[in-house]
């Protein structure tokens, strides 16, 4: 008999799918429900499921991801226009500053969408079913 609380209790839940419908900005268990009452804040509820989704942790992942996939963008860029039309330093600074701003801005709710699609899809911190549940299915 397996442990009521081990993974084989609980079925899978696919992950690509969860991702996607998190950063699309929908919830990751039905896909319909809005996943953000704001800019970054997330409802404790989805609207169409009534998924709990209170229970994600994402905090400060999502802002290191977007950082690093906005220099890592931004990086080989700078220098190829530099090294191409050789602008102003003042021309680089304006146009790389806010390029950087405006890709951070579009990406950041969409990575921290993906990363409670994830956590969603793997039950943790809370997704899961809860422990009285399990035992009475495994019983």
């Amino acid at each position: 008999m397996p442990h009521a609380y081990s993974d084989t209790a609980l079925p899978e839940r696919p992950v690509k799918p969860a991702m996607l419908r998190g950063a699309l900005g929908r919830c990751p268990s039905c896909g319909q429900g809005r996943l953000f009452r704001g800019y970054l804040s997330v409802s404790p509820t989805c609207p169409h499921c009534h998924e709990e989704l209170h229970h994600q942790r994402a905090d400060d992942g999502p802002a290191y991801l977007t950082i690093l996939l906005v220099s890592h963008l931004g990086a080989p860029l700078l220098l190829a226009i530099y090294m191409m039309y050789r602008p102003s330093a003042m021309a680089m600074l304006i146009g790389f500053g806010l390029g950087a701003v405006v890709l951070s801005l579009l990406l950041l709710p969409r990575i921290k969408g993906g990363m409670i699609g994830f956590q969603w899809a793997r039950r943790m911190h809370g997704f899961g079913a809860e422990p009285a549940a399990i035992e009475a299915a495994a019983s």
